[in-house]
């Protein structure tokens, strides 16, 4: 029986963190808070994304949510090739070698469809575009719920022509990358309350809000504004079943302001602003994955010597609010306070 998202016992989603934030632990915590938990493939082989499924699945015997990155068009190689001369100096102070070759990348995409077909899942989600109109039915076909990222209504538009279930209404304050449907598109500036309203004004499907959402004042506001759901990913980053490292930890209470920068993967992303963006932020092209695997080896550097002026620190608007403690602790206080 497919997933209603306007169903959950508590109407809050664990936003899918990419990069190592997002755990099976801290999914299976969002489920006993009553929740919808999400594990997040972008990064990730097939295989790699069958092992996580596998061992959410061993915790919890609730519905979970898988994403997935949409791969896109390759960018610009002389706009790359630039950006990694730039780059050189902070190369050498790192003592890392930059790629000089970055070949096509479709993030393990059509491997992860036929699995996700040969064994489904209860809920798919997409981020940076949407799978074909045919992908999208072979997913329904297998019982899967589907939920498109959208930035814009043009973009929820677009996400329900292809046979979106539900719509992530991701507003410009949250962390981590926009999901912008391509790496070149500004990232929108319309605070999230009024993109709900604007994308709801073009489609009926029905929207979780996303971004910025720190305590129950704004989870019962993106509620009120039409959400029938809302999707928490800064503010579990501090908790107990969180990948975060120490040090991006430590800066989300420390470091006091946020940007949205293309400086470590070419695709607008919300961080925690520090020296690194400061530097190359104006300079990054707007070419996905290849940014993202130019940056690599010097984001490596930097977390291994928990660097935090060099290190990708996402982080949304409202980071600051961010707590420590049991992941099913702090979704079940935030609904609390949010019921008043």
């Amino acid at each position: 029986m497919a997933v209603r998202l306007d169903e959950l016992a508590v109407p809050v989603i664990g936003a899918p963190m990419a990069g190592g934030p997002s755990t099976p632990e801290l999914a299976a915590a969002v489920n006993r808070a009553g929740g919808l938990g999400f594990l997040a493939a972008g990064y990730r082989s097939a295989e790699g994304m069958a092992e996580q499924i596998a061992a959410l699945r061993k915790s919890t015997d609730r519905p979970y949510g898988v994403n997935l990155f949409v791969p896109g068009p390759p960018g610009d190689p002389e706009a790359v090739a630039a950006y990694r001369e730039r780059l050189w100096p902070e190369a050498e102070r790192w003592g890392v070698v930059l790629p000089e070759e970055i070949g096509p990348d479709r993030d393990d995409w059509e491997a992860k469809l036929a699995l996700l077909l040969a064994d489904p899942v209860p809920v798919v989600s997409y981020t940076f575009g949407l799978p074909t109109a045919e992908e999208a039915a072979a997913l329904r076909a297998a019982g899967t719920t589907q939920v498109g990222t959208v930035t814009t209504p043009e973009e929820a538009r677009a996400a329900q022509s292809v046979g979106m279930d539900a719509l992530c209404v991701q507003g410009p304050e949250a962390g981590g990358h926009r999901g912008t449907h391509r790496a070149a598109d500004p990232p929108g500036e319309l605070p999230l309350l009024e993109l709900l309203a604007a994308v709801r004004a073009v489609t009926p499907l029905p929207l979780v809000a996303a971004g910025g959402l720190g305590d129950g004042a704004a989870v019962a506001a993106a509620l009120r504004a039409g959400a029938v759901a809302v999707q928490l990913g800064t503010a579990l980053l501090r908790s107990d079943e969180s990948g975060a490292s120490a040090a991006h930890r430590a800066a989300l209470t420390e470091l006091p302001e946020t940007v949205v920068t293309r400086a470590f993967t070419g695709r607008p992303a919300r961080g925690l602003r520090n020296a690194f963006i400061d530097r190359h932020g104006p300079y990054a092209p707007p070419a996905y994955p290849e940014v993202h695997h130019l940056t690599a080896p010097l984001r490596a550097a930097a977390a291994r010597r928990a660097d935090t002026t060099a290190m990708h620190l996402w982080a949304g608007t409202a980071h600051r609010l961010a707590r420590t403690g049991p992941a099913e602790d702090i979704v079940a206080e935030l609904w609390r306070s949010a019921r008043g």
